[in-house]
């Protein structure tokens, strides 16, 4: 979990800081080279802003790259408008271009994916948002493995892992706590995301302190439910140990409480799992007749606890 935090911040924090004052500071041969690098550092800003955990950082922290990407291009294209479009390069010119070039090409396609996430042609399940007391952050989701994890796995390809944010924006109070309840989710009320009848449950799987995990039950405490009007059976998984207030066979209206957030099971940390599966496949949840991917928040009225 270590490297997983290393990556967020350099890749979020410290490189675009890198790329932005490279455009800028760089003294280029032609004004093509800084065309290419001009190209790339968009590219890998709008890759970011789509795909990026911002949870970790706070969400805001995508808007500042853009702010200052703009002065960064415009002072760029001041030193470099008097450039020649092209001239002979010496070797180390040759290979920055051809290096930029590469960039360029990688996060072109890292971007399609993330763009191509952000819809389905597949038939969605409409839901009701299963938490109601505050700021929630899909932090995966989509029908791209480039904004949810998940979509590599095909019965729970549409799957949506949902965080909670703070008054910071953020999803818990410091990195990577240990305390569970540090995290803003922790033991929000869960509510039924559907009318139906309750398929199966799990109640006795301990919450574990992270980075523990228990991958003999991946679930942990769950709810499985048979949503009127589809075949389909909705899982909702990771919650608090004791918390499930439903049993199997009984019959749930949508907005039904029906247990706690917890970090049991096959998770790194407290929040919500959500998808749905038919014979063994995913299937699309629509929420509000909004299909949801990493970033987007839903704000819900907080109530009292």
């Amino acid at each position: 979990m270590t490297l997983a935090i290393i990556q967020v911040f350099v890749i979020q924090v410290i490189l675009p800081v890198a790329f932005i004052l490279s455009l800028w500071k760089t003294k280029y041969p032609t004004r093509l080279d800084w065309i290419i690098q001009l190209l790339f550092t968009v590219v890998f800003i709008t890759w970011l802003f789509l795909s990026g955990r911002w949870d970790w950082v706070g969400i805001y922290l995508k808007f500042v790259w853009v702010l200052l990407l703009i002065p960064a291009i415009y002072l760029s294209w001041k030193n470099t408008k008097s450039l020649p479009f092209r001239t002979k390069l010496n070797r180390s010119q040759k290979f920055s271009r051809g290096f930029n070039i590469v960039l360029l090409l990688i996060f072109g396609l890292y971007t399609t994916s993330s763009v191509s996430g952000y819809s389905t042609e597949d038939e969605p399940i409409e839901l009701a948002f299963p938490l109601k007391d505050g700021s929630y952050y899909i932090a995966h989701g989509g029908s791209a493995t480039q904004i949810n994890y998940h979509n590599a796995y095909e019965p729970q390809q549409y799957a949506l892992d949902i965080v909670k944010l703070n008054q910071f924006r953020t999803r818990a109070n410091g990195i990577y706590p240990k305390e569970l309840d540090k995290y803003e989710i922790f033991g929000d009320i869960v509510y039924s995301a559907c009318s139906g009848s309750v398929v199966e449950t799990r109640n006795n799987s301990p919450d574990l302190i992270p980075p523990e995990s228990n991958p003999d039950q991946p679930e942990g405490n769950y709810v499985a439910i048979a949503c009127d009007g589809t075949d389909a059976i909705l899982y909702i998984v990771h919650l608090l140990e004791g918390s499930i207030t439903v049993e199997a066979g009984e019959q749930l209206t949508v907005g039904n409480p029906i247990g706690q957030i917890g970090n049991s099971g096959n998770t790194s940390e407290p929040h919500l799992h959500i998808h749905a599966e038919k014979d063994g496949i995913g299937v699309p949840l629509q929420f509000d007749e909004e299909f949801l991917v990493r970033n987007d928040v839903v704000k819900k009225e907080r109530v009292n606890k």
